[in-house]
């Protein structure tokens, strides 16, 4: 598959076999959304065939394409074959008995044969469980998919990728717009899956616990490891040192050529140069395929630390209209803490971060910042608060004066942000480079309090992962809400659990956290 000059796969052979479930990896551009659409058939490669299964779940990217449909009959319609029968059988039964042709008659029951064999007689109690499981309630599972906000849409969809169990399933993305709960009871599902899962996450324990192989795409190529994604970079280490090890061979063999062409291109060694042009033109008839891995580096660092107790909360209550999503919550937060935010999405992590961090969103109570406390806040709607119109220096130097250009440039490399890149122009920017942009601001700013919402969304699993080493690192304050569960797992001191409208403030981490709650649930 070619874009122009840039190639993102060349010559590529591969197999995706039946009973194994596949994480394609590789990072933000590298080709991992064209390579499921090349497989779904919604785009062509420029070169070569895919073969195909005729029936595959595939998580649709579109919110809008089934506003005018029920909930349920959006799941439904995963199952295409079914979901025509169930249409033409409805308008065969629509019809006036007596204007029924005899060959209506036998329509229907080849359509009947083709509902029970596609589990039609089952269908919205199947496709209910799966919505319940994506904490879609029962009380919208009859409403329009119009009603619904952005991450319950995409939730069905997920849904309707999973009815019907179809022997390959393509899933770009699934995880985001989930909390916790539900990527916990997605993997589970997927666990069990019988068929071809091709999938793409930037959640690396959720690659780990699901997939048998990884799909990697690099050098220009698909790579198969077996494992999970922590099996398949360990795999690809040593892999990479040797590709670049025979690279560099390579251009060391192409040097001693073209100095010995030099040397001897006007004497009496005729034959010789000529034959040493052709080993030349052969070693250089395809430029050399460089990995395309690229690894930020964050570190989070303080002017000054804060005082001993950074943040007091008293009796913090917000609603909106007649739901009260934070209720009289009162916490007392010690220095180098490090909370984690956790609940279903609309639980009001949000929310929480909101009231503490904007003066007067809170209905009532407070939030009171401790002696030397400087903050640090990456936003969920973060894009929003990048001005349009600025080069990313310009950007930075607004948060800093007094910062050397030599300094914001550094910054800006560490981040992935290279040479001319620091002359482009924020309104250009990607979600991915949004979040890395704010980033710099933090790391340039050096508060002692962090507080981050969501900033895992539009990384890759290369960036999570510096950003779960940063964090790990960091000896400041933080308050965190992530659906990541290897950042909660290894971040985390401190858990706030959300539950209709209910915070559990749990002292300690993540992992002593879910023995608690099963206690409690015991």
């Amino acid at each position: 598959m070619r874009y122009g000059a840039r190639i993102l796969f060349e010559e590529v052979s591969t197999t995706f076999q039946a009973g194994r479930r596949y994480a394609v990896t590789g990072p933000n551009g590298a080709g991992k959304s064209t390579l499921v659409k090349i497989i779904t058939g919604e785009i062509e490669p420029s070169k070569g065939a895919v073969v195909r299964p005729k029936k595959m779940g595939v998580l649709n990217q579109d919110q809008f394409t089934f506003d005018a449909f029920r909930v349920i009959d959006t799941v439904i319609m995963g199952n295409a074959p079914l979901w025509a029968a169930l249409q033409e059988r409805e308008t065969l039964y629509d019809k006036d008995p007596e204007t029924l042709t005899e060959e209506d008659g036998m329509r229907l029951g080849e359509l009947e044969g083709i509902v029970g064999d596609e589990g039609g007689y089952t269908a919205e109690s199947d496709a209910a469980v799966l919505l319940d499981g994506l904490d879609i309630p029962e009380s919208l599972h009859e409403r329009k998919m119009s009603e619904l906000q952005g991450g319950q849409k995409v939730r069905v969809l997920l849904a309707q990728a999973l009815f019907g169990t179809p022997p390959l399933l393509l899933l770009d993305e699934p995880t985001n717009n989930l909390d916790l709960d539900s990527v916990h009871w997605l993997q589970d599902y997927l666990i069990r899956y019988n068929g071809c899962l091709i999938v793409i996450s930037h959640d690396r324990h959720f690659l780990n616990e699901v997939c048998t192989h990884c799909a990697d795409i690099d050098y220009e190529a698909i790579i198969m490891y077996p494992g999970g994604y922590d099996d398949m970079v360990l795999q690809k280490t040593q892999i990479r040192s040797r590709i670049e090890a025979q690279n560099a061979q390579r251009e060391k063999k192409i040097e001693q050529l073209n100095e010995f062409i030099q040397r001897f291109s006007a004497g009496t060694r005729s034959s010789q140069v000529t034959s040493r042009k052709k080993e030349v033109e052969r070693l250089q008839t395809s430029d050399l395929a460089r990995s395309n891995i690229a690894r930020p580096f964050i570190r989070f660092e303080m002017k000054r630390p804060s005082g001993r107790h950074p943040l007091v909360v008293k009796g913090l209550t917000k609603a909106y209209e007649r739901n009260k999503v934070v209720t009289d919550f009162t916490a007392s937060i010690s220095r180098g803490e490090k909370i984690a935010l956790m609940g279903r999405n609309g639980a009001g992590k949000t929310t929480m971060l909101r009231s503490i961090v904007e003066p007067g969103f809170a209905d009532a109570g407070t939030a009171e910042w401790g002696h030397e406390v400087s903050v640090g806040y990456f936003a969920q709607d973060h894009r929003e608060t990048i001005p349009d119109g600025l080069t990313l220096l310009e950007f930075l130097h607004g948060f800093d004066p007094q910062a050397a250009q030599e300094e914001l440039r550094g910054l800006l490399g560490q981040m992935l942000f290279s040479g001319d890149d620091a002359l482009k122009k924020t309104n250009a920017l990607s979600g991915g480079e949004a979040a890395r942009i704010i980033f710099c601001k933090l790391m340039l700013e050096k508060p002692n309090v962090l507080v981050l919402d969501e900033p895992t969304n539009h990384l890759d699993l290369e960036s999570i992962n510096a950003l779960n080493i940063a964090l790990q690192r960091y000896e400041g304050t933080v308050l965190l809400v992530t659906h990541d569960h290897d950042v909660i797992d290894e971040v985390a001191t401190r858990i706030w659990h959300f539950d209709h409208g209910r915070v559990e403030d749990f002292q300690g981490p993540y992992e002593e956290f879910q023995t608690h709650a099963k206690q409690a649930v015991g």
